[in-house]
């Protein structure tokens, strides 16, 4: 498979340099693919539904994160290295940019019982291997902040020499993940190929639970990662678990009764108190050199003693619904003109909060015609969808929720649209919907803005068959997409 690096205006602000191994990136025929399968990438539990929302990652977790070589150094990109901060799990390629979302609840976090790890890579197109390595997230990173450099410790826990020999999949990488890693962290795992200029970054959202007997008798049994803003009233809960289940005697909550207290660092604080003066066989803190575990306004480790019967801690946030948050569509066109079914409908919103939006035009039958999302500030902005759809009455749907994620605001505007329709209605646009295909089933292909049925069976049983490396039944794209289509 052929792959650009860092399509559109990623260049356009760069150096020279930059540009000239860009274009030299861009001629290249990358065949080499593989993914994270121990523990399992973000984007292999898109492909086993375990992430859901993952956009082009979900067909093609082999692809995902393919980019320059050389990270940490540099911002992305020569003479400069390494993926662009904030697209690091993309690689910067917009099939895939749904993964560089990032928050304490977006991705499923596989749990690392044990510190003595194996790691294993699946090669679906292996070329040699210069090394292997695997980075960590700091102590008291952000969780709901995009990934970037300055997320990732310097330096990788473990490396392994590829001697710029062809890998094997399933073989493994024998590591040891550091002893003050406890709770939700972020591994990045890096391919590095031997005869391109690309690597394939593959971040592994996990939660640390492997018990770490420290000096004192202390185990590591979870964090507190101050994650989020907190209002009065919000409360903050450490509960406890055994091997056999919850363990309430050793919960401890807190409620937040200042707007200084909700600040991220000051409720992790408190609560890390609380629960140093609640039990004496729990410490919550940083160790320091003398093994002495104290509370710190950021992120703190949680520490149990054998006797106590707890082996992990879980951290919850009860937040109440920020009811001063408003969000609403400020203005729009009397009308908008479609040209041969195509338009661009453009309007103006308004909100009082940092929000993630996500508006969707519907047609008269209820169906989505046009769709974005986007990360706004408060204030006043401008949104602009790609719509394909014919005259008529159209509901424009916008959806908004804070981005501590407590909050969402919904406002719905009638709309009109006029001009010149798309002529044939479809069901999908390919490859959406992929598993629904059945005969009479139309899509449309955004290659070709052509629309397509599906045969009826037994020839509808290829129009299910898509796979981005094999596309043969692509509908008006694939070499034999006649057996499976018919064009409108």
């Amino acid at each position: 498979m052929k792959k650009t690096f860092y399509k559109g205006g990623a260049f356009t602000a760069c150096a020279s340099p930059m540009i000239l191994l860009s274009a030299m990136l861009a001629s290249q025929t990358v065949s080499a693919h593989g993914y994270l399968e121990v523990p399992p990438s973000r984007a292999l539990l898109c492909q086993k539904g375990l992430n859901t929302n993952c956009g082009g990652a979900q067909y093609e977790p082999q692809s995902v994160g393919e980019t320059f070589k050389g990270f940490p150094a540099g911002t992305g990109g020569a003479p400069l290295q390494g993926p662009f901060d904030g697209k690091i799990p993309s690689g910067g390629h917009s099939l895939f940019s749904a993964l560089d979302a990032q928050s304490a609840t977006r991705w499923h976090l596989t749990e690392i019982k044990d510190r003595n790890i194996d790691f294993q890579w699946r090669y679906t197109a292996v070329h040699p291997a210069t090394k292997h390595e695997y980075f960590i997230t700091r102590n008291g990173w952000n969780p709901n902040e995009s990934l970037k450099r300055a997320t990732f410790e310097s330096t990788p826990f473990c490396t392994i020499d590829g001697g710029n020999q062809k890998p094997v999949s399933g073989d493994k990488h024998n590591c040891t993940i550091p002893s003050d890693k406890s709770g939700q962290h972020v591994i990045l795992a890096i391919w590095t190929v031997g005869d391109t200029d690309a690597a394939f970054y593959n971040p592994t959202d996990v939660n640390i639970i492997a018990e770490a007997e420290l000096p004192g008798g202390w185990s590591s049994v979870g964090g507190i990662a101050p994650s989020a803003q907190l209002l009065i009233g919000d409360k903050v809960k450490a509960r406890a678990f055994s091997a056999n289940g919850v363990s309430p005697d050793y919960d401890v909550e807190i409620t937040i009764a200042t707007a200084e207290e909700g600040s991220p660092n000051n409720w992790a604080f408190k609560l890390a108190e609380k629960i140093n003066a609640t039990h004496t066989l729990i410490r919550a803190g940083i160790r320091d050199e003398s093994g002495n575990i104290e509370p710190v306004r950021g992120n703190n480790s949680l520490y149990a003693q054998k006797e106590s019967g707890v082996t992990r801690y879980e951290v919850q946030l009860d937040m109440k619904e920020d009811a001063a948050a408003r969000m609403s569509v400020a203005s729009q066109q009397a009308e908008y003109v479609l040209e041969k079914g195509l338009a661009k409908v453009g309007f103006g919103m308004i909100s009082n909060r940092k929000m993630n939006v996500e508006a969707t035009l519907f047609d008269e039958n209820n169906k989505p015609v046009g769709t974005t999302s986007a990360q706004v500030d408060s204030g006043s902005t401008t949104l602009t969808l790609d719509v394909r759809s014919n005259p008529g009455k159209h509901t424009l749907t916008l959806v908004g929720t804070t981005l501590d994620g407590r909050t969402t605001r919904q406002d719905t505007q009638p709309t009109n649209m006029t001009g010149e329709g798309a002529g044939v209605e479809h069901d999908f646009v390919f490859p959406e919907g992929l598993s629904e295909y059945t005969a009479g089933t139309k899509v449309l292909q955004p290659k070709t803005n052509e629309v397509f049925e599906c045969k009826p069976f037994p020839e509808s049983g290829y129009c299910k068959q898509y796979n981005p490396n094999a596309n043969g039944f692509e509908p008006g794209v694939g070499a034999h997409w006649h057996t499976a289509w018919n064009k409108l």
